[in-house]
């Protein structure tokens, strides 16, 4: 059975900068989400689910989805605030959304096999894509036993200022400890450091793996979140601001020792829209890997 791709493109915007996923980034206009999809196809991935808000769905379809749908099978499901446990209810005042984790229940009902989870709006590169659709297929029939894409904190920096990271341990075993969340990392002096909340600062290594939201998982893992979010939700059931995101969930059953998270290895760098002022340099790298023969000039021609 082949993996499904699971895409987060909720909110149908970047972070910083008021750029849209659904902006061309490529030569003839492709966004960041058509080079994600591609990878995903050539490496053998068999289906696409999106996770979107119920308001983009016809933009979504028209403008993203026709132009691959004919490549590989795709499904959309939706975030809804309101898509709770029986028993909750969602505080009347709220608009945020429920977070990473909360997005990826919404694929529950649909995903059977082994699927990964990335954010729509990174590029992660083809040797990511093939490192974690191979170690899918190995997880197939298997419960408990998930894995993450670690990227060298080198290869994901931005060059218009710090980013956020989530920092990750391993034991000998290649296996996920932890993952602290560092909010200022950026390049000084030729030096990786993150500023940390009093102003003091930890350099960290180059090689060092990051998260950037890039997981495989089985189809246990929903029934695991969702009596986590239950527990969550206990606490935050009427809050405005508090988000279930996929490494709370991934700490707990690490802590409780439920799963087990492999570390994979990926040369590949990321990048993104960080800030507005990197829109350029994304589409320069872009050009830079159609002139080594990564990609076509036109994806879907």
């Amino acid at each position: 059975m082949k993996p499904t791709l699971y895409v987060m493109a909720a909110g149908m915007g970047s972070r910083y900068g008021g750029l849209k996923q659904m902006d061309g980034l490529g030569p003839s206009g492709e966004t960041i989400i058509d080079y994600s999809i591609y990878d995903a196809i050539k490496v053998g991935f068999g289906k696409i689910v999106f996770v979107i808000r119920h308001d983009f769905e016809e933009d979504f379809r028209n403008i993203v989805v026709a132009k691959f749908a004919s490549k590989i099978p795709v499904e959309i499901v939706f975030q809804d605030l309101t898509n709770l446990p029986k028993g909750f209810t969602v505080n009347p005042e709220r608009v945020k959304p429920w977070g990473t984790n909360h997005a990826v229940l919404m694929g529950k009902d649909i995903v059977k096999e082994p699927f990964a989870v990335i954010n729509g709006d990174d590029f992660y590169g083809r040797n990511s894509f093939q490192v974690l659709c191979d170690e899918l297929v190995k997880m197939d029939g298997k419960k408990g036993q998930y894995c993450m894409v670690g990227f060298p904190v080198k290869n994901t920096l931005s060059e218009s200022g710090t980013v956020s990271r989530g920092v990750c341990k391993k034991d000998a075993q290649g296996y996920l400890t932890s993952i602290v969340e560092h909010t200022k990392i950026g390049d000084i002096d030729g030096k990786i450091i993150n500023t940390n909340e009093d102003g003091t600062q930890t350099e960290i290594m180059p090689n060092v793996p990051v998260s950037m939201n890039m997981w495989g998982f089985t189809p246990d893992y929903f029934d695991y979140s969702i009596e986590f979010f239950k527990e969550f939700l206990k606490v935050n059931e009427k809050s405005l601001k508090a988000e279930f995101y996929i490494p709370t969930m991934v700490d707990h059953l690490i802590n409780t020792a439920k799963a087990k998270v492999k570390v994979i290895d990926t040369e590949s760098k990321w990048f993104g829209v960080t800030y507005a002022a990197d829109k350029e340099s994304v589409q320069q790298k872009l050009n830079e890997l159609i002139d080594k023969g990564m990609y076509p000039s036109n994806l879907w021609k």
